[in-house]
């Protein structure tokens, strides 16, 4: 009988440690998160249409987050057809203006989204 209270009393206390280190890493993820939002802007194109582009909306006091892990921008295309599409170096300056742009459409219909992610907590 001893030894099976010994063994209990061995798993309750890897448990409530678990419970108190679990509880811990939360805390610290949730310090370390932003307030973040995302904007888009999409298009659709038929074939053999040229180029296209389109503004991702800036939100007032908001700045660009920056990927996990990265120093470069948190951003995603997302393509339909064949269609190749970029963020226009020439119309996006990453801090008040973004410009999503796309070739011609090489199929039957293309579309495009350009999503942007921003950190819009308080600046310090």
């Amino acid at each position: 009988m001893p030894r099976a209270y010994s063994l209990m009393l061995l798993l309750f206390l890897i448990a409530v440690l678990q419970f108190f280190l679990a509880e811990t890493a939360s805390a610290q993820l949730m310090q370390e998160s932003t307030a973040t939002t995302e904007q888009s802007c999409s298009f659709g194109m038929g074939k053999g249409e040229p180029s296209h582009s389109c503004a991702v909306p800036f939100p007032p006091g908001c700045r660009v987050a920056q990927a996990p892990g990265s120093s470069k921008p948190w951003t995603t295309i997302s393509t339909g057809g064949r269609l190749l599409c970029r963020f226009d170096e020439k119309q996006t300056d990453w801090k008040t203006k973004i410009t999503g742009a796309c070739n011609r459409c090489q199929s039957g219909h293309c579309s495009a989204q350009f999503s942007v992610r921003y950190d819009c907590s308080p600046q310090q």
